[in-house]
C-alpha cells in the first residue's frame, strides 16, 4: 500500500496548507509553530470566525486554527474559498480535535473543505507519530536552548567591550614605570643642561 498524499515531516517544511486532526491542542499547536519555525515567521492562532478574513491576508506565515469545528460552516467555506482562490496565501494549520471521519459524520467539517485538504493531513492518533514528535520536538528544544546560549554569551561579551570603551568609564592603568640606567645618572651630572 502507498502513502497518500504528503508524509508528516513534508508537512512541516513545505508551504502545503493541511488539516492536524486528533490528539491534544497543544500537541497540534506545537506541530503549528515547528512549521512556523521552519519558516522563520510568527504564528497566528485564530480562535473566532471574525479573526479569519484578517489572518489569511498575509501572504507569508503560517496560520494556525485549533478547532475548525468550533469556527462553524461559514468561517470553513471563508477558509476553502482562501484554499481555492487566494495565490499568495499564509500556510494553513487547521486543526480538529478527534477524527477528521467522525467529523465529517458529525457534519461539524464541511466535506469541501476536507477534499481540498485529503492530500495534506496528518493524524496525530497514528501509532508512534506522537512519541516521535515528542522527541523530535525535544531536540529541537536542546538545539534552540544551545543556540540562544551562545547568542546570550557573544552579546554579553559584546556588551562587556562597549563599557569597557565607553567615556567616562573609570578603567585602572598601570603607572609607567621609569626605567633609569646607573651608567647613565653617573655620566651627567645634576645641573647639567642637556
Amino acid at each position: 500500500m502507498t502513502p497518500r498524499g504528503y508524509r508528516e515531516e513534508e508537512l512541516v517544511c513545505n508551504r502545503s496548507s493541511l488539516l492536524i486532526h486528533g490528539g491534544t491542542e497543544e500537541e497540534r499547536r506545537s506541530w503549528a509553530q515547528e512549521a512556523a519555525r521552519s519558516f522563520d515567521v510568527e504564528l497566528v492562532e485564530v480562535r473566532q470566525a471574525a479573526d479569519l478574513p484578517g489572518a489569511l491576508k498575509q501572504p507569508n506565515g503560517v496560520v494556525f486554527i485549533p478547532d475548525v469545528a468550533k469556527l462553524g460552516r461559514d468561517a470553513q467555506f471563508a477558509l476553502l474559498r482562501c484554499l481555492q482562490m487566494q495565490e499568495e496565501r499564509p500556510k494553513v494549520v487547521v486543526g480538529l480535535s478527534g477524527a477528521a471521519d467522525a467529523a465529517l459524520t458529525r457534519g461539524t467539517l464541511r466535506e469541501d473543505l476536507h477534499y481540498r485538504l485529503h492530500q495534506a493531513q496528518v493524524d496525530l492518533q497514528k501509532d508512534g507519530l506522537r512519541d516521535l514528535l515528542r522527541q523530535r520536538w525535544a531536540r529541537q528544544a536542546e538545539q534552540l536552548a544551545a543556540k540562544l546560549a551562545v547568542a546570550k554569551a557573544a552579546e554579553e561579551k559584546a556588551r562587556a567591550a562597549a563599557d569597557a570603551r565607553r567615556p567616562g568609564t573609570v578603567t585602572r592603568i598601570a603607572p609607567k614605570r621609569k626605567v633609569v640606567s646607573t651608567v647613565s645618572r653617573k655620566a651627567a651630572p645634576r645641573n647639567a643642561v642637556r
